[in-house]
């Protein structure tokens, strides 16, 4: 098997590989900018120095009349004196031998008498031995001549191509050292930036081996977040699994009741009174309807969103239909554009379970609200179920949660509601409270995962 780093779509792999490219694109860059830029520095010190000699030769040259040039004083550079020595000067004269330096020999130079250079210029000339040679060249008039003589100070360009040679290479090294040692730097930055992520997948392999029960929370900020979710998830997972664990037991202990009355029933007598299996398989049949109810409530909110406008809408209309006979008023507020995460199953049983226990103690009004609300964690959907019943002291409102609990044995129902109710709203990240509500009797707020 390939390292991730190798594998198709590796952070590593493409955190290093974008960053090399624009190492090399930016080394590349600067490597060129500094190379033309100290060509272009060889070059104006090369023709600086070669204004500079011109300029030399120029002051010591003094013309006589139509004889041999002669010169106050001798140049200082000994190269002019060295043949072919890649330094040279040359006086040239429209109607005479030109005057030239020990260096040039037996070559001349060509003066190209056909190009003006009264204002000084730079050309490119050949030279002996093969040699390419930049040229300073001035036509000038000495005091006391109406000659005009063409002044010509040249240098062989190899020294100066040399020298960019040579810079350039030691930029090509340079760079390619720091280059190598830029591309390290990014392959140990990622290498640690990407350190939280790896400790990641080893705490979640020491909780899938039983080892640990949640990740740490000592991670960087960019990964907290990540990290707080998992959790959650883990913790969400744990619920889920242990309250199948509870349902499965409460189902054994709730059954073993009815089982033990008919059994000692058979077993005292030959037959079994017909009330008596009518009433224990009653009683085994509510608790099944329960536990399957409670057991389509799993909670798995995640990756679900729900628009509760239409879920509400069609409740209202069915418990409208229901107590039509009562002519009860079925008031409904919503905000706008409100979702939650919830399955379209689990909102419709919390809110269908306390609809229809408003439903069955209102006097005659209903109310159905729903806005968004501030959580301590997240942003929560609540929705508030009021009717204007007698309502419920607040001391026993917490036991109306109990299964099979209820206050009034003559309104019809098991008591198991308002349980499944708020078992599903906590699976689901929720929680449900009862209240006094304004229209007098009671009031059941469900806050709701929110959905943007």
């Amino acid at each position: 098997m390939r390292p991730a780093i190798l594998q198709p779509g590796s952070l590593t792999l493409r955190l290093v590989a974008v960053a090399g490219v624009w190492v090399v694109a930016a080394l590349t860059a600067g490597g060129a900018i500094l190379s033309l830029a100290f060509r272009d520095y060889a070059v104006r010190d090369a023709e600086a120095l070669l204004t500079q000699t011109l300029e030399t030769l120029i002051g010591v040259t003094e013309h006589g009349g139509p004889g041999p040039l002669s010169f106050s004083r001798a140049l200082g550079d000994e190269r002019f004196r060295e043949p072919y020595s890649g330094y040279y000067w040359q006086i040239a004269r429209p109607d005479a031998a030109p005057a030239v330096s020990r260096s040039l020999w037996d070559v001349r130079l060509d003066p190209d008498w056909d190009r003006p250079a009264a204002r000084g210029a730079y050309r490119l000339l050949d030279g002996p031995d093969g040699q390419r040679l930049k040229a300073a060249v001035r036509d000038v008039t000495l005091p006391g001549s109406p000659e005009t003589l063409r002044f010509m100070v040249a240098t062989d360009i190899a020294e100066v191509e040399a020298d960019i040679d040579r810079f350039n290479a030691l930029i090509l090294r340079a760079l390619g050292l720091l280059g190598v040692g830029l591309l390290a730097a990014v392959g140990l930055q990622v290498a640690v930036g990407l350190r939280p992520l790896r400790r990641v997948q080893s705490g979640l392999a020491a909780i899938r081996s039983g080892h640990a029960q949640r990740l740490d929370d000592d991670y960087p900020p960019e990964i907290r977040a990540l990290v707080d979710e998992l959790n959650a998830l883990l913790s969400h997972n744990e619920a889920i699994v242990e309250r199948a664990r509870t349902h499965a037991g409460n189902l054994a202990h709730a059954l073993k009741t009815p089982l033990s009355v008919l059994v000692n029933d058979a077993t005292a007598t030959d037959t079994v009174p017909a009330e008596t299996v009518r009433r224990q398989t009653a009683a085994m049949q509510a608790h099944v309807d329960h536990h399957l109810r409670r057991a389509r409530a799993t909670g798995s909110g995640l990756g679900h969103v729900t628009a509760i406008d239409k879920p509400l809408a069609s409740l209202m209309r069915a418990m409208d239909k229901i107590y039509r006979d009562r002519g009860l008023d079925l008031e409904m507020d919503l905000d706008d554009d409100l979702k939650v995460a919830v399955t379209h199953q689990d909102l419709e049983e919390v809110i269908g379970n306390l609809l229809d226990n408003a439903c069955k103690w209102a006097a005659g009004r209903v109310r159905v609200s729903a806005h968004r609300v501030t959580g301590a964690r997240r942003a929560m959907v609540r929705i508030r179920v009021a009717d204007d019943g007698p309502g419920v002291p607040a001391a026993e409102r917490e036991t109306l949660f109990r299964r099979g609990r209820r206050l009034d044995e003559s309104v019809p129902g098991t008591g198991l509601g308002l349980a499944i109710a708020r078992d599903i709203a906590e699976l689901n990240g929720g929680q449900i409270a009862l209240a006094r509500a304004d229209l007098g009797g009671l009031d059941a707020a469900v806050d709701l995962p929110a959905v943007d």
